[in-house]
């Protein structure tokens, strides 16, 4: 089959369009043809080989968590799903080599749920691993509760505005931290846009004299330092980007798999809770390109891969 991959880790050079080796697929899997994979900062990161102390790496390694596609063979002891189902999912296994940036995943049944009717495959693809960390963060490690006050850094990404919906939907009040380009985008969502950069503080206590009740930070090194300062007695911070968050008393955080946390995400995005902004799609073998626009570090919401090739022969 088609698909992106890299035999060594470099920058978005390292990325070839090809032939990749076709998907085995397991008791416990589904064999996914792929009709849209998002790109994330991990993916990036990974390629680059930051996080080779805690994933091995089987090269060469097709990239990609994100998938939203169609089930084209379920494994011998899968009953969750059927042929022609439409699905999402967060494929993240313990090493990296068998990704979605191809025609076709073999997807394990504890990293799917069924694709919101309501999405387009493209939006779709960009609701796992984003939806999925913001669920987490703000349900279970931060518990957020109704009538709290959340901060909530780099909202208009594509975790953090998935995180301000989801703040909004638990009944918290919801300040984001973002450029002023993205201000109305925020504000669209529920929250209560600040700009970044010096004064960031003070612009945020003019909103929450008392400080706030927890703090999902995105971003890492000074912007987790300032958000320890901004905390009400009894508040909770947790970071996804910087392991240091543990020095100023709070949780490091890594999205893991889970169906039915998905699943709930799916039924959100179908009651119109939750959307998922695409800001822009590239074509399969231009993923490098994808790749660089996301490590810019600018995205609003989601830029997501397509995989358009009706004529894909399904892997024997």
């Amino acid at each position: 089959m088609k698909g992106i991959s890299y035999s060594r880790y470099g920058g978005p050079e390292v990325l070839e369009y090809g032939e990749v080796r076709d998907p085995k697929v397991g008791p416990d899997q589904v064999l996914v043809k792929v009709r849209a994979a998002a790109v994330n900062p991990v993916d990036w990161k990974c390629r680059e080989g930051y996080l080779d102390s805690l994933l091995d790496a089987v090269f060469p390694v097709v990239p990609g968590w994100d998938v939203s596609g169609v089930v084209v063979r379920p494994g011998a002891s899968v009953t969750e799903f059927a042929v022609g189902d439409e699905v999402i999912g967060y494929v993240r296994e313990d090493f990296l080599s068998r990704g979605t940036f191809a025609e076709y995943v073999a997807a394990p049944v504890r990293t799917l749920a069924r694709k919101p009717r309501n999405l387009s495959f493209e939006e779709a693809a960009g609701l796992p691993l984003a939806g999925l960390t913001a669920y987490q963060v703000l349900v279970e490690a931060l518990g957020v509760r109704r009538g709290e006050t959340v901060l909530v850094h780099a909202a208009a990404g594509g975790v953090g505005s998935l995180a301000v919906q989801i703040g909004v939907h638990l009944g918290a009040r919801v300040i984001g931290t973002a450029s002023e380009r993205n201000h109305d985008y925020v504000r669209g969502l529920g929250g209560e846009p600040v700009a970044y950069g010096e004064g960031l503080a003070e612009r945020v206590r003019a909103l929450a004299p008392d400080g706030v009740d927890a703090v999902f930070d995105t971003v890492g090194g000074d912007t987790l330092k300032t958000s320890a300062r901004l905390l009400a007695p009894e508040g909770r911070l947790v970071s996804i980007a910087d392991p240091e968050v543990v020095s100023h008393g709070g949780r490091y955080y890594f999205v893991r798999p889970d169906a039915e946390d998905l699943g709930k995400l799916s039924e959100l995005a179908e009651q119109g809770i939750l959307s998922v902004n695409v800001q822009e799609t590239f074509p399969l073998e231009r993923a490098a390109d994808a790749h660089r626009l996301n490590q810019e570090g600018r995205t609003r919401g989601k830029i997501v891969v397509t995989v358009d090739r009706a004529d894909a022969e399904e892997p024997s």
